[in-house]
C-alpha cells in the first residue's frame, strides 16, 4: 500500500459516518487530491484538490436527510 497524504481526515470522516450510521464504510485509495462520499453510488460530498474535508458532523448529517 502507498502512503496516503490526507488518511487521517479520511479516517476521521469514515469513523464519524460508521458511529451515526451503523453502517461499515470503505476507503477506496486515489490520488490528485480528491475525496468524495458516496451512498449507493449518488455523490453526497466531493472534495477536489485545494478544497475540504467535511468538518465535524457533515458528514454523519448527510446521511441524516
Amino acid at each position: 500500500l502507498r502512503a496516503v497524504k490526507h488518511r487521517p481526515e479520511a479516517d476521521r470522516v469514515s469513523v464519524e459516518i460508521k458511529e451515526s450510521t451503523g453502517r461499515e464504510v470503505k476507503l477506496i485509495g486515489g490520488s490528485g487530491g480528491i475525496f468524495e462520499i458516496r451512498e449507493d453510488g449518488k455523490l453526497l460530498w466531493k472534495k477536489e484538490r485545494g478544497g475540504a474535508f467535511p468538518a465535524d458532523g457533515e458528514a454523519a448529517a448527510l446521511f441524516a436527510k
